[in-house]
């Protein structure tokens, strides 16, 4: 069998076609090596052994030459970050999975086509109120966080509530230019996947770290963010209290999930949650990766908030489960395996603080009053 990955260069992409190679697939990589995620161009985890293409989905051409003779596609390639560049996220998000649709339908039949889609989809997620059971609420607004009051409420009472793992049938909050474009590849690889008869799935990523997160994005993976400037002896800058929870997957976990989707009859035309289903607070990530860093820092917290950024989401992950997929690397592990990837890379500098004023000159970033 022959695979594409797009995006084959990236954390995901990289570590599904060492998989994809070790199960024995032919490989073809699609990759436009974009910057700062690929600030020193094509690096150096591409095996020999799969067939490195440099283009983008949003080129016709490319994707043409990548789709010759494949058997499977897995399209991890995606613009991702909190700055509201709303074209980028569109043109290349919506854009180029319509072109891959668009070829597999008019000249390159597949097996199966698999999606990379974001837990971004839920917004807040869902929730449960001691008055008035499950809820899912409107992400919070900018007056309520300008007085930090940073738990989600009940729309009804107005009560703190408690988060609940989100399945793939809760609401679907998507409000950010991310979400929207990651919605929108999901309902274009499953509606025209029904359509014209594709077998086709989506995968909603939890929050993925692991070794090769890029150490030169300052906008994207938040393990290498609060790495690179606690390597370089500043403290990681956090936002709200440092409470707010997600669902941390290791990147080997999340390609084992890709597999598993291709492999299943039963996954076709459905959508699945790929996440723990474990919530785990920010500090307590920052306190996981001072400890295997041997060092004594205190996170920096100054009042601050992202507009649009949730509270607490983790994913129900049962259905996933349900096909003989399950999570394998708890955080303790994943963080290990992370902290001596990194320790590995030269000449590691922090790039967040430069990134830091353009985010609070774009009102990514904001204060509290």
């Amino acid at each position: 069998m022959k695979a594409l990955v797009t995006g084959g260069a990236g954390l995901i992409g990289s570590h599904l076609v060492d998989l994809l190679l070790e199960k024995g697939f032919q490989v073809k990589i699609l990759d436009s090596l974009v910057e700062p995620t690929h600030l020193k161009g094509k690096p150096p985890w591409i095996p020999k052994e799969a067939e490195f293409i440099l283009g983008d989905v949003r080129n016709m051409k490319d994707l043409d030459i990548a789709l010759d003779g494949v058997d499977y596609v897995f399209h991890q390639a995606a613009e991702g970050g909190f700055m509201p560049e709303i074209a980028k996220y569109v043109h290349a998000n919506c854009l180029g999975t319509a072109n891959l649709i668009e070829l597999i339908i008019k000249k390159h039949p597949v097996k199966k086509l698999v999606v990379a889609s974001s837990q971004a989809v839920y917004g807040e997620g869902k929730y449960s109120c001691s008055e008035h059971g499950t809820i899912n609420p409107d992400l919070r607004s900018v007056s309520q966080l300008s007085k930090k009051e940073w738990e989600s409420k009940c729309p009804i009472c107005n009560l703190d509530l408690i988060p609940l793992p989100t399945d793939e049938n809760s609401n679907i909050g998507a409000e950010t230019t991310y979400a929207i474009s990651k919605y929108t590849q999901e309902r274009l690889t499953i509606g025209l996947g029904k359509g014209y008869d594709i077998p086709t799935v989506a995968l909603r990523y939890s929050v993925t770290y692991g070794p090769r997160q890029s150490i030169f994005n300052p906008y994207t993976g938040v393990c290498s963010i609060f790495s690179t400037r606690m390597l370089n002896g500043l403290p990681p800058i956090v936002y709200e209290d440092g409470r707010q929870t997600r669902d941390f997957i290791y990147v080997g976990d999340v390609a084992k999930a890709n597999l598993a989707v291709a492999e299943s009859d039963e996954a076709t035309h459905q959508v699945f949650n790929v996440g723990t289903g474990k919530q785990t607070s920010v500090l307590s990530l920052i306190a996981a990766l001072a400890k295997k860093y041997n060092l004594d820092i205190e996170p920096l917290m100054r009042n601050e908030f992202r507009p649009g950024e949730v509270r607490h989401l983790f994913a129900d992950n049962s259905k996933l489960r349900s096909i003989g997929w399950k999570p394998e690397v708890i955080l303790d592990e994943g963080v290990d395996k992370y902290v001596e990837w990194i320790k590995t890379q030269s000449d590691i500098k922090e790039y967040f603080s430069k990134a830091e004023e353009q985010l609070k000159k774009m009102k990514v970033v904001m204060n509290t009053n």
